[in-house]
């Protein structure tokens, strides 16, 4: 294929956080320009946040209904081929049924949906459309869960026993919602948020690397969810039990209120011969500890990586980070892509699905569930 991909975006104006993540991380390798965009819910802030991208004032929309119709209007060798969404979560169904529906591929935010009803709808649209949509669960796009995920898979550990994910922050420790704060007002509103809190916003990227690293789903559990924010109606912390379709036992914690806490997205994983370790935080090593050896740590730039594993764009040495593995989700969707528009079928790409944004929104739903019954063991 001899030209980039063309992107459109929804959401993500002027201030917004995850919106320049999204650009930051689709630019990267070269591979996409964003060339149109309806960036905010008001036609005035839309148009002035596309200009501010330098986009041509034709291409800055002032909703994602009148970018779509108009994108499909123009012809094939200028329009979008696909549409980035990165709004608040009330508002990922209706863009993505739109643009699916009109022949867009699509790359979404994560949770998928509003609510798990839309979800199971998604499945339908997106497969009767024949289209490409991918999640950005971007933190397996790292090079060591990758190497993670592939020893598990290869059965370097042997029978996987237990699992211990949690990810902690202490951003909402106080009310910063009461405050300008953005990011926080429509987290902790269920009509934006949907019914998890904490629950939606960081316990399924725990949920969905606890399934990608492992390969197993999560059967059943048990969750304790707290509202420790005062007049907070959506959690913003918790604890949960786990138990895995191999019969492996888990748990998982995760807030936004452990007061001092950054990002900390860690998981353990114990098997039979050995068990891996691998922090957010410290992304570059992978700690594996086994029976009968020595403990090793893996680094990207190890010559003793599966292929799975290398996936660094720099010397070694040189960390990557939080943008680099965002960018590899938007990478392998956009290989994948492109391979569609030359004919070429690929099976098994290497990102997140809106199969994996069913299985979070079922994480969350059966959660909230579990948590209303006094930690009932509830099916997922």
């Amino acid at each position: 294929m001899g030209r980039k991909l063309r992107m459109g975006m929804i959401g993500g104006g002027t201030g917004s956080f995850i919106g320049d993540v999204h650009r930051k991380a689709s630019s990267i390798d070269g591979m996409i320009d964003l060339v149109c965009g309806a960036f905010s819910s008001t036609a005035e802030k839309s148009i002035a946040s596309g200009k501010a991208l330098f986009l041509p004032e034709d291409r800055c929309y002032g909703s994602f209904e009148e970018m779509i119709h108009k994108e499909k209007e123009l012809p094939a060798d200028k329009r979008m081929d696909f549409v980035a969404i990165v709004t608040p979560n009330h508002m990922h169904f209706p863009p993505t049924k739109m643009a699916l529906e009109n022949g867009f591929h699509v790359i979404c935010d994560k949770p998928v949906t509003l609510t798990l009803e839309e979800a199971k709808e998604l499945i339908g649209i997106v497969e009767k459309s024949g289209k490409l949509f991918a999640l950005t669960h971007n933190y397996t796009g790292y090079p060591m869960v990758k190497q993670a995920k592939a020893m598990i898979a290869k059965g370097d550990l042997g029978k996987i026993r237990k699992v211990q994910v949690q990810y902690l922050q202490g951003w909402l420790a106080t009310a910063v919602e009461k405050t300008e704060n953005k990011q926080a007002s429509w987290r902790v509103d269920p009509k934006r948020s949907g019914i998890g809190g904490a629950l939606g916003d960081i316990g399924t990227h725990a949920e969905n690397l606890a399934e990608y690293i492992t390969g197993l789903k999560i059967d059943e559990l048990a969750a304790d969810l707290g509202r420790f924010g005062e007049g907070r109606t959506l959690d913003d912390d918790g604890n949960l039990l786990l138990r895995f379709e191999n019969g492996a036992k888990g748990t998982m914690s995760f807030s936004q209120i452990a007061a001092g806490e950054e990002n900390g997205l860690a998981i353990r994983v114990y098997g039979e011969k050995g068990s891996v370790e691998w922090s957010q935080e410290e992304p570059n090593k992978l700690i594996t500890r086994w029976v009968d050896k020595p403990k090793k740590i893996f680094t990207p730039d190890g010559n003793d990586l599966y292929s799975e594993a290398q996936t660094q764009r720099i010397p070694a040495g040189h960390p990557e980070g939080y943008l680099e593995a965002f960018a590899t989700i938007y990478r392998n969707f956009a290989t994948h892509l492109m391979d569609e528009l030359n004919g070429i079928k690929t099976s098994n790409p290497d990102y997140p699905t809106v199969y994996d944004g069913l299985r979070g929104m079922q994480f969350i739903y059966a959660s909230v569930e579990s948590d209303k019954q006094n930690a009932k063991w509830t099916k997922i």
